[in-house]
Order: C-alpha cells, then sequence, then structure tokens
C-alpha cells in the first residue's frame, strides 16, 4: 500500500478569473504550461474522462482521469480512475480589478519506503516544478489577455 504525498502551489494573474478558468478547462492546453504533461486527451465517450501522459528524464507514466467536481470560474476537481495514483484540483480566485489566482493541489500516492527515505527531497523537486508551471501559465494567460485569438 502507498503512502500519499501532497503538494500546494499558487500563483497570481493578471487576467480575469473567467480567463484562468477558461484556459485551464481546457485540459488538452495543458501541456503549454506543464513542464512534466506530455499530453492530455478528453475522451470522446466521456468529457468528464481524460487520458495523460507524464514524462520526464525518461521516464514515463499514463493514466486516466475523471473530472469529480466541477464548478465555473472556481475548481476543477479529478481523481485517476487507473494508471498512476493521483488526484488533486485547480482553484480560481478572483481579485481586484481583473486579477485572479490560482491554486494547484496535487497528490500522488508512492511505495512508503520513497516517502520514507526521500520525501523531503521528492518533495521539494515536485513544488518547485509545480511552481515553476504555475508561473509559466501566469505568462501564457497574460499573452493570452494581451493578443487574443482572431
Amino acid at each position: 500500500m502507498g503512502e500519499w504525498l501532497d503538494h500546494s502551489v499558487l500563483v497570481d494573474v493578471d487576467v480575469p478569473v473567467e480567463t484562468s478558468w477558461e484556459l485551464w478547462s481546457d485540459l488538452e492546453q495543458m501541456p503549454r504550461w506543464m513542464k512534466w504533461i506530455d499530453s492530455v486527451k478528453i475522451s470522446e465517450a466521456d468529457p468528464d474522462i481524460s487520458e495523460w501522459k507524464l514524462a520526464s528524464r525518461g521516464l514515463e507514466f499514463t493514466w486516466r482521469s475523471k473530472i469529480t467536481n466541477l464548478a465555473t470560474n472556481q475548481i476543477i476537481q479529478w481523481e485517476a480512475i487507473d494508471g498512476l495514483p493521483n488526484r488533486g484540483a485547480i482553484r480560481f480566485y478572483d481579485r481586484k480589478a481583473g486579477q485572479s489566482s490560482v491554486k494547484l493541489t496535487v497528490s500522488y500516492s508512492v511505495p512508503a519506503v520513497i516517502k520514507w527515505m526521500d520525501g523531503l527531497f521528492l518533495g521539494r523537486l515536485v513544488e518547485a516544478t509545480l511552481q515553476e508551471d504555475l508561473n509559466r501559465f501566469r505568462d501564457y494567460a497574460t499573452a493570452a489577455k494581451q493578443s487574443p485569438p482572431a
């Protein structure tokens, strides 16, 4: 049985909450700002199911996730239904004057020995990567706001 590691990161974005929501809710675009996410494909049979591929340093993991909670401009919550055990949520907060905050929480299961041996290093690596991803999202959202699609 595995142990769950939890990580949360937050970024302020200079776009309205509706823009942050719109960009994140298009899950297939996520590889544009998520470093380790190689691809996301939405199931044609069920739009709440998506197939994910994570690739980093020669390692590759796949899983299918199901959206378990969806509230427009507020939250997208998911849980893996097979493959790499993970769950989490992306939360959206409306801030002053057309700004928003985005908080990503990710949990994943690892063997107990990994948590015991290397939990702190692994945690710092994952949180640093997630924060870089959110920073890339911030930059992506800001650029999208400045040059909306034609």
